[in-house]
Order: C-alpha cells, then structure tokens, then sequence
C-alpha cells in the first residue's frame, strides 16, 4: 500500500513566511528550521541553549512576553519556552530549550560511585 504524496504547494503557509524571514530577518540567529507534513500549516522555529535568539524572534514577531508558556522537562534539566503567533497565513511556533544546571546538593553518578 502506498501513501499519498502531498504536494509542496500544501507547505505553501511556512514556505512564505520563511522566504519573508530569510528577507526581512536576515541579521537575526537563525534557528532550528522545522516544515513537516505532519503539520503542513506549521513553521516551526527551535533555539537549543539561545535564549537570546529566542528573545530576538519573539520581539521580531511582536511577540509580547506575557504569551510565552514556561515549562521543565527532563526530570527538570531542560527548561522550555513556547511561543506561538500568526505569519503569512500560518502558525509560527518558536520554543527555545536550555539546559537547567545541577543545584550545588545534587551529586552526579560519577561522584557518587567515588
């Protein structure tokens, strides 16, 4: 059984917006570039340990910083910033991932099996 092929055009939201981005926003950091076919509407924009790219984007986009959701994962070593927004016809989502440091009480295996 073959699975239907979907065609660039259904991209056709993202695809914009990037082009605009890559015109208009050409001295920001560029990020983590994610269009997918799982959601074909959705331009995703990922800063991994950039908090400030993450910041630059979001004012860029006129992103208030009320409309950031804040989250930890990872048994709390990765701390999440989610924004979403309207661009060129689609939902741009930009998330920043950064590493939470160890609190000065916590051990690492290393220390100890020592």
């Amino acid at each position: 059984m073959t699975t239907p092929t979907m065609p660039l055009a259904a991209m056709g939201a993202p695809l914009m917006a990037l082009r605009i981005f890559a015109d208009e926003f050409r001295h920001l950091p560029a990020p983590w570039v994610t269009i997918s076919t799982v959601y074909p509407d959705l331009l995703e924009l990922s800063f991994h340990d950039d908090v400030d790219g993450f910041e630059i984007w979001c004012e860029a986009l006129r992103i208030r910083p009320e409309a950031v959701q804040h989250s930890v994962q990872r048994d709390g070593r990765t701390g999440v910033m989610q924004a979403v927004t309207n661009y060129s016809g689609g939902p741009v989502e930009l998330i920043c991932f950064t590493t939470i440091p160890a609190s000065e009480g916590t051990r690492s295996g290393v220390e100890v099996g020592s």
